[in-house]
């Protein structure tokens, strides 16, 4: 891709802020006079997610191609330099430069890190963008991350999540009481309240311990991602939706020093190829998911929606729990206040346009 060719599709779908900075990009003929910068980026996912991993390499061949490779940004995979859930300390501390990775995976720092990606009952894909780019989100956000040293600029959603697999049915409320389900954050403690036990294991430990018994329950992400782990052999009972997280949002988080010492146009750069991860990664999971939910029924998955009764007391224990920590946590407080204020409103104009023609279109999908 050119550079010029790069300047006018890598906003397509993007955020204004991002077209208006693209606008800004240096001509070709001074590109030799521009510095060079050489960073590292660590990844908070392997490789063999390729739809998340693969944002931040689409993130570095963008940059490199619109300064004619005078700012390389070079990708590692979760654990070729930190560990994956340790990505954004490498940033605070200024070990690495910049980071792709989950706000909700440091909510044992602060609660108030999970509304970067999600909260439950909170925004979904295209409402978590409205509200990063043109209801304060962002600002909020950066107000907040300030403290630990990096900015963050959104890199990638997942959109809605399934709920996850289970090895019995839920039927009711009471089906929840002792069962151990691999899930953290703000998710587990709500389930925690309806009875769950919430478990902490590594991705690569969830097969096994469906398998064994040691857990009944497991979340990840959704068809395309859970379809390379096989969990429909040991936990066939396939749930949805993952309420916990309507549209899971990712980050680059990128150290304020570092961002400081970029020339304004390399940060115009820079914004603009993250606003383009930011669409893509979406692009990608509504594309794939469809046919890995057909392979995955094929081979003996069994889709159930949440019963009602789950849902409306996960609602009220969501709701409890968020009035407790704001009662402690000024910043859980004042990003919660905003991000379902917003919701509100979001969701008066959803049930008109948007919910009418989807589910109209739902109905009709069968008639060709």
């Amino acid at each position: 891709m050119k550079r010029r060719q790069f300047l006018k599709t890598s906003t397509v779908g993007a955020v204004t802020a991002a077209a208006a900075a693209a606008s800004a990009f240096p001509a070709p003929a001074i590109a030799q006079s521009q510095p060079k910068f050489a960073w590292r980026l660590t990844s908070s996912f392997p490789k063999s997610l390729d739809t998340i991993f693969g944002g931040a390499d689409t993130l570095s061949k963008a940059v490199a191609e619109a300064t004619d490779g005078n700012f390389q940004i070079q990708v590692f995979a979760a654990g070729e330099l930190v560990p994956g859930l340790q990505a954004a300390d490498a940033v605070t501390n200024g070990t690495l430069e910049m980071c792709h990775s989950c706000s909700y995976y440091y909510v044992g720092k602060d609660p108030a890190f999970a509304f970067g990606t999600a909260a439950p009952f909170g925004l979904n894909a295209r409402q978590i963008n409205a509200w990063f780019y043109h209801g304060g989100g962002n600002e909020l956000l950066d107000q907040f991350y300030d403290k630990y040293n990096f900015i963050g600029l959104p890199a990638g959603n997942t959109g809605t999540q399934m709920g996850g697999w289970f090895r019995k049915e839920i039927k009711t409320v009471a089906d929840l009481s002792g069962l151990k389900m691999r899930i953290g954050g703000l998710a587990g403690r709500v389930l925690a309240k309806l009875g769950a036990v919430p478990q902490q294991i590594a991705g690569g430990d969830i097969y096994p311990s469906l398998e064994k018994g040691t857990i009944d329950a497991a979340e990840w992400v959704g068809p395309y991602d859970d379809e390379k782990l096989g969990f429909y052999k040991v936990a066939p009972h396939y749930y949805y939706p993952g309420w916990w997280e309507g549209g899971a949002a990712l980050h680059f988080f990128i150290n304020k020093a570092k961002w400081a010492e970029l020339p304004k146009n390399y940060r115009a750069i820079l914004s603009s190829a993250a606003a383009m991860v930011n669409v893509d990664m979406q692009a990608k999971y509504d594309a794939r998911n469809p046919a890995a939910v057909k392979r995955l029924v094929q081979n003996g998955a069994q889709l159930h929606p949440f019963p009602a009764e789950v849902m409306d007391a996960a609602y009220k224990a969501a709701n409890e729990l968020y009035a407790e920590i704001s009662k402690e946590n000024e910043w859980f407080r004042k990003i919660h206040d905003s991000v379902m204020s917003f919701r509100s409103d979001e969701y008066l104009w959803w049930q008109i346009a948007e919910f009418g023609f989807d589910a109209y279109m739902i109905r009709a999908r069968s008639r060709g």
